[in-house]
C-alpha cells in the first residue's frame, strides 16, 4: 500500500510525503511486465520527449541524479582544471561538488536577502581571467534574476548552467526556468514536486552539445548514435560514465508527469495559504517569509521562515516537534564548511547565507498534506511567541 507508513503516524505531521500512487504503481508493474527495466528504456524516451516537449528544449537526458546531471553539464561543455564557476554560498553541496570533482574551482558568491537567489551585482564583481561559467540555483522554485544573469554571461563570454533542482515548470516572466541556460539540471529526488525516487535530468538547450552529452551518459560509447542507425556499430570513443536512469524509475516519473500540474497546483495553494495566513504574525515579531514577485511563478516547492537568530530557530523546531509537527533547517553555506573552507571560503565571506543557514526553517509541505493539517501547522507557529 502506498505511503503505509504515514497513514500509520497520521497523528504526526512529517515534514515530507513521497505523492506515489496507483497510477505510478500500475506503470512500473508495465515497466516490469514489459522486459525493459535497464537505462534508455521505453519510459525513459518518453519522459525525455515530454520534456523537451513542454519545456521547448533541444534534448532532456534523464540521469541516475540531479547530482550527476551536474557532474555530465560540467564535462560536455569542456570546463576545465583549473576554471573558476561562480556558485551560489546558500545551496545544496552538489551545485559545487559536481564541478569540483573534475578540477573546477568554485568561486563562492553570496545570494541577494529577499529571494536567496544568486545576487548579479556580487557575481559581477567575482568574475576574473579564469572565470568560465556561472551556475544560477532557483532556491525554493522561486527564479533567480536570469534577465542580468543572462546579460552577465553573454559581456563576459560565459556559460550559464541553471541548477533547477527546485524550479520544474516555475516561469521567469513567463519562460519555463531551465531554459535560459545552455544546459540546466533537474532533480526528481523524493522532495521534490515531481519525482521518482532518485533521479535528474539534464536540459540541454544547445543543439552542439547534444551528441557529446548523449555520448559520456553512455560509458564514453557512441551507443544512442548506433541506436539511432547513424552508425553501423558503436564502441568507446570519449571517457564517460553511466549515468543513465533504470526505465523502471523512468515509469514512476512518467506517471508523475502525468498528475504534475495537480501536484503543483496543490502544492502552490498550500505555499500561499502559509503566505497569506502567516503574514500578520510575521511581521509582528520580525520572521521574514517568502516574497511574492508577480514576475515570476513557483511551483511552491518550500516554504521557509527566517528568525532572527539560530536560538530562536532551534527553540521553533522544538516547539512544532513537542507538538508533532517535523520542520527542518536547510544548507550550511558552502564558504564555510570543511570543503568550501579548504578552496578559499571563509566567515563572513557571504553573509547573508551564512545568515540563512542559521536562521532559517522549512514548515512541512507536499500535495498530501490535507486542509487540517495546515491549519494545525499554522496555529502552532503563530502561538510561538505568546
Amino acid at each position: 500500500m502506498i505511503n503505509k507508513w504515514y497513514v500509520l503516524t497520521i497523528d504526526q505531521i512529517p515534514f515530507n510525503v513521497p505523492d506515489l500512487g496507483q497510477l505510478e504503481v500500475g506503470l512500473l508493474a508495465d515497466s516490469i511486465e514489459g522486459g525493459i527495466t535497464s537505462g534508455n528504456g521505453p519510459f525513459c524516451k518518453l519522459v525525455e520527449a515530454k520534456l523537451e516537449d513542454q519545456l521547448g528544449i533541444h534534448r532532456a537526458l534523464l540521469t541516475t541524479s540531479c547530482t550527476h546531471a551536474l557532474e555530465l553539464a560540467g564535462l560536455v561543455s569542456g570546463l576545465k582544471i583549473g576554471d573558476e564557476i561562480i556558485v551560489p554560498a546558500f545551496t545544496f553541496v552538489s551545485t559545487a561538488s559536481a564541478f569540483l570533482i573534475n578540477g573546477v574551482v568554485p568561486v563562492f558568491v553570496d545570494v541577494e536577502e529577499d529571494t536567496l537567489n544568486l545576487n548579479p551585482v556580487l557575481v559581477e564583481k567575482a568574475i576574473t581571467r579564469k572565470t568560465k561559467a556561472i551556475c544560477v540555483v532557483h532556491y525554493g522554485g522561486m527564479p533567480a534574476n536570469l534577465i542580468r544573469l543572462t546579460e552577465l554571461a553573454r559581456q563576459y563570454n560565459l556559460l550559464l548552467i541553471e541548477d533547477n533542482a527546485h524550479g520544474l515548470y516555475s516561469k521567469y516572466y513567463g519562460k519555463y526556468t531551465g531554459t535560459f541556460g545552455t544546459f540546466a539540471t533537474q532533480s526528481f529526488h523524493e522532495t521534490k514536486n515531481v519525482i521518482c525516487g532518485e533521479g535528474g535530468a539534464l536540459l540541454i538547450n544547445d543543439l552542439n552539445y547534444v551528441e557529446r552529452a548523449e555520448t559520456l551518459r553512455e560509458k564514453g560509447t557512441n551507443r544512442s548514435a548506433f541506436l539511432r542507425g547513424q552508425v553501423d556499430k558503436y564502441s568507446w570513443v570519449e571517457i564517460g560514465s553511466s549515468w543513465v536512469l533504470s526505465d523502471l524509475l523512468a515509469a514512476l516519473l512518467w506517471g508523475q508527469l502525468q498528475r504534475a500540474d495537480q501536484i503543483n497546483s496543490r502544492r502552490l495553494s498550500i505555499y500561499n495559504r502559509y503566505l497569506d495566513e502567516l503574514a500578520p504574525w510575521a511581521e509582528k515579531f520580525n520572521v521574514r517569509l517568502p516574497v511574492r514577485d508577480k514576475n515570476t511563478e513557483c511551483t511552491g516547492h518550500l516554504f521557509h521562515l527566517r528568525f532572527e537568530n539560530l536560538e530562536m530557530r532551534s527553540s521553533f523546531i522544538q516547539y512544532l516537534k513537542d507538538a508533532d509537527i517535523s520542520s527542518v533547517f536547510h544548507y550550511q553555506a558552502l564558504n564555510v564548511s570543511d570543503v568550501g573552507r579548504s578552496i578559499g571560503g571563509f566567515v563572513g565571506q557571504c553573509p547573508v547565507s551564512e545568515n540563512a543557514s542559521e536562521c532559517l526553517t522549512r514548515l512541512p509541505i507536499y500535495s498530501l498534506l490535507t486542509d487540517d493539517q495546515q491549519s494545525r501547522i499554522i496555529d502552532r507557529t503563530t502561538s510561538f511567541f505568546s
